[in-house]
């Protein structure tokens, strides 16, 4: 299924975690944003929902180690927790 037009919020949580981390992880997190904006569940995206202590929020992949965390408002918009490495958001 795919989502054209997500309307996305961004946390104040995720804006300073975003500005703390590496320029290549930032610019490669918009890559990605782009791509989660046309399809929502690109192969690439790896989107999961969480369990625990981020339960009820979904998780892409940015990189191999860096995950950015939403929640889903309604069908078409969705707002953006935080980013970080799985050891820093799963630990």
């Amino acid at each position: 299924m795919q989502n054209i037009l997500i309307k996305s919020k961004f946390s104040r949580k995720f804006k300073k975690s975003y500005s703390k981390a590496p320029v290549k992880i930032q610019n490669t997190f918009k890559k990605r944003f782009e791509l989660f904006k046309k399809d929502q569940n690109h192969p690439l995206l790896r989107n999961h929902a969480l369990i625990g202590e981020h339960d009820g929020c979904r998780s892409i992949n940015v990189t191999g180690d860096w995950r950015a965390v939403y929640i889903q408002i309604d069908s078409n918009s969705v707002k953006f927790i935080t980013i970080g490495t799985h050891s820093q958001l799963y630990e």
